[in-house]
């Protein structure tokens, strides 16, 4: 079976509870998906720094491809059938180009802002 790969912050309350929300729909239809805490997983394996890594969810495709940001989320959807319309969605021209900008713009760097404050507060502890 071909798996895809997701990468994600686990220290990140926000990303923590969205990919839980994809992890228990995925492991109930037995989708390709596989769940990878950065904090946990082989960062070099990914080409990434853990910082690189903090910034956006990333995605190793079947195919060995590295994808991230709306494209990785794309990734996820494709395998989960009432959320394959978002991936299609998000594939189309303006709102593919949309949906990047929101996320490359607003809210990746916020959530990477709130996990670095995090960090520098000390409440970093992945599950509080």
């Amino acid at each position: 079976m071909q798996v895809t790969h997701v990468l994600y912050n686990d220290r990140c309350p926000i990303c923590r509870a969205e990919i839980a929300q994809y992890a228990r729909y995925a492991d109930a239809l037995g989708a390709p998906l596989v769940f990878e805490d950065l904090h946990a997983a082989p960062l070099a394996q990914w080409d990434l720094t853990p910082d690189q890594a903090k910034r956006r969810l990333h995605a190793r495709l079947p195919d060995g491809r590295h994808v991230s940001g709306i494209d990785a989320f794309a990734a996820i959807w494709d395998h989960l059938p009432r959320m394959r319309w978002l991936a299609r969605s998000v594939r189309l021209p303006v709102i593919g180009a949309l949906t990047r900008v929101a996320y490359d713009h607003l809210a990746a760097p916020a959530l990477y802002t709130l996990h670095k404050r995090r960090e520098r507060l000390g409440n970093a502890n992945p599950h509080p």
